[in-house]
């Protein structure tokens, strides 16, 4: 995280939370994981940065693509300590991010065009089931749907 700019416009939690489109108790989550930053005012009331709203914005289309917050966290880490992030850092982001997001479309799509067939459960309760599960074996692995991580 970039050091907190005495400078730097600053919201109170309230309208960042109306601007980012979150509840105030969202800011207060994604803080104590150390996604955003806050400063205190002398009346000991939280403050935050315009640009949190970028970052707010980032979180909230990275968890959409079902990233989880600790991969998220992983990559706001990464930016710089200095100034604000730039495109160059966005786009490390984005080659980091590429195969795991390869991944997820292939398996929606995979999902996409086999669920009207079968969810992945093993549960041979279609007609139509595409897959074999003699004696249940992909019961043996546990609860949920087998086929589709």
């Amino acid at each position: 995280m970039p050091p907190l700019d005495p400078e730097a416009t600053w919201l109170k939690p309230g309208r960042i939370a109306e601007r980012a489109g979150v509840a105030v108790s969202t800011l207060h989550y994604y803080e104590s994981l150390g996604l955003i930053d806050s400063r205190r005012t002398a009346g000991n009331r939280r403050e935050y940065r315009r640009d949190t709203l970028r970052i707010i914005a980032f979180v909230r289309t990275a968890q959409r693509l079902g990233m989880s917050l600790e991969r998220i966290k992983e990559a706001l880490d990464g930016l710089p300590d200095e100034g604000l992030p730039t495109k160059r850092d966005w786009a490390r982001i984005s080659r980091e991010w590429y195969d795991d997001l390869t991944r997820r479309i292939e398996e929606m799509t995979a999902l996409r065009d086999r669920f009207s067939d079968c969810i992945g459960c093993g549960c041979l309760s279609l007609v139509s089931c595409p897959y074999s599960n003699p004696d249940d074996v992909l019961g043996r692995d546990g609860a949920g749907p087998r086929r589709f991580p």
